[in-house]
């Protein structure tokens, strides 16, 4: 296969938008094809991450409607959906399309608009994911399903559970410090435990800061071949690396606090770039509730099982400690469009290898991670990115 590279991105800011899907694809889009010192007219293909946008805006072959409007005339164009890591899975494609020489330069992204809906709308939609026949008819909700991984962490690993929120709050207010510091996230506010522990209660035990919002946006990545990315850039970041496997659905998992899934995947990942969860210099990992960080943190390696807990009390994934785990705030404060979100991981790590991220730069970066699950612990993607000069 050959070597794949970023040559650019793209990304809008996270939060409520008036602009719809398409519109706030071609933003991100645009960015990344001109960052790329690109013209449309040289993208051969398009991948396109969207989870629900037949449901919430009605339109459906959005691909084909994104590539129009940016001017991919007449490329291949697909959309794919899975879920929260449907833009990391489009990335992929991209890639297996350049690495076997069938394009040399391919945009992957994504995009939603999760605030079309009302609020009780979009949950509806959100609750998609569970199995339609075996969980959905239970009531189970994505809060639920992680208070669920909470207690069973507490209980496996013999924590106390008002110290596992103490830490579940760390990661909130690290979060959210470092969402301070990105003017493209969702959330640019510190917070402090104060207002972890005051606010209301969604499913205990996690409480409103210990949940990610609902955000609108879109990210893009320009994925090329490392001969034609020197034509193109100074900085290309290689891929190197990648995993994506799948689940099923909560009643296919043999244990909550350490999902299937991510175990395959990263594996996969980590084999397939030669290096060790310890030769990670910076992570973007899924973060949709705190707990969610802490079980990732261990899942991919970082910390022993039952240890996250306590690296997160530490200190260790803050910015400059040990592996620093979202500094761009992670969809805890950067926010969550479902379909942009693996998309945006990216950005972020890519930025950061470049050392372009200003005052959340974890210096000296040469070997970055994304984590994306999709749907409960359904789908998961892990990439591997590398500096490359």
């Amino acid at each position: 296969m050959r070597e794949v590279v970023i040559a650019g991105v793209g990304m809008t800011k996270f939060g409520r938008s008036e602009k719809g899907q398409l519109e706030l694809f071609g933003e991100a889009a645009m960015d990344a094809i001109n960052s790329s010192n690109l013209k449309p007219e040289d993208v051969q293909a398009l991948f396109l991450g969207n989870s629900a946008g037949d449901m919430d805006e009605g339109q459906t072959v959005m691909a084909s409607h994104a590539a129009r409007e940016i001017g991919l005339h007449n490329v291949p164009a697909t959309r794919l959906e899975a879920a929260c890591s449907s833009s990391s899975v489009a990335l992929v494609n991209a890639y297996m399309w350049v690495a076997s020489g069938f394009r040399d330069i391919v945009l992957a992204g994504g995009c939603e608009r999760n605030t079309a809906s009302p609020t009780p709308v979009a949950m509806r939609i959100m609750n998609t994911g569970p199995h339609h026949r075996y969980e959905a008819p239970t009531g189970i909700t994505f809060p639920g399903i992680f208070a669920m991984m909470a207690h069973m962490y507490a209980k496996k690993y013999g924590i106390p559970l008002e110290k596992l929120k103490e830490a579940m709050a760390t990661v909130a207010i690290k979060n959210h410090k470092n969402g301070a510091k990105n003017l493209k996230a969702h959330f640019q506010k510190i917070i402090g435990y104060e207002d972890v522990y005051n606010s209301i209660m969604v499913a205990t035990p996690l409480q409103l800061y210990d949940c990610c919002p609902i955000s609108d946006g879109a990210a893009a990545i320009i994925v090329a071949s490392a001969d034609a990315a020197k034509k193109l850039v100074d900085k290309p970041v290689q891929i190197i690396g990648f995993g994506q496997a799948s689940a099923g659905g909560l009643s296919t998992q043999r244990d909550y606090t350490l999902p299937i899934a991510r175990e395959i995947s990263s594996k996969m990942a980590y084999n397939m770039a030669g290096v060790t969860p310890q030769d990670i210099n910076v992570c973007e990992l899924h973060d949709c509730f705190t707990i969610a960080e802490i079980v990732a943190s261990e899942g991919l390696g970082f910390f022993s099982p039952g240890d996250g807990y306590a690296a997160a009390m530490r200190g260790d994934t803050e910015i400059g400690s040990k592996i620093p785990i979202n500094p761009s705030g992670g969809l805890k404060a950067k926010g969550h469009p479902v379909g942009a979100t693996g998309a945006a991981q990216v950005y972020e790590i890519a930025n950061q290898l470049r050392g372009d991220c200003g005052p959340r730069q974890v210096e000296g970066a040469k070997l970055g991670m994304t984590d994306t699950l999709g749907g409960p612990y359904a789908s998961i993607v892990n990439i591997i990115l590398r500096r490359r000069w």
